[in-house]
């Protein structure tokens, strides 16, 4: 994709949704990645998550994540904390660190999650 000429702007309704496999009442759709606009270095993903619903503990070894939350409100556990979160506030993941993300309360929860290193293909791993 890097070669033509690549889209700058991504627009979710574009981009195909799909559920990852350690994840309940999520749906998310990846807006930054090689196939749509040849990035090598760095993945942008948009997630929906159903109240109640959210991620297993889980960890991505070798890369690190950042997540945005744009709405909703959520609980995340990480280094042994469990901390609230809601709009316009950020969570930081570690390379290789345990860590789960819930929604609480009774509206769903939108965010971006930014993810730095060699991109993975396998979706499972998400």
């Amino acid at each position: 994709m890097a070669e033509r000429r690549a889209p700058c702007v991504i627009r979710p309704s574009q981009v195909a949704p799909y559920q990852p496999g350690n994840h309940v009442g999520t749906l998310n759709r990846r807006l930054i990645r090689p196939e749509t606009v040849g990035a090598t270095k760095v993945e942008v993903v948009r997630g929906e998550i159903e109240p109640g619903g959210g991620t297993v503990r889980h960890a991505h070894p070798g890369i690190e994540e950042v997540c945005f939350v744009l709405e909703g409100n959520g609980r995340v556990e990480c280094n042994g904390r469990e901390e609230e979160i809601g709009p316009g506030e950020v969570c930081f993941f570690r390379a290789g660190a345990p860590h789960r993300f819930t929604v609480v309360g009774e509206r769903r929860a939108k965010g971006h999650h930014h993810r730095r290193a060699t991109i993975r293909r396998n979706r499972s791993e998400y």
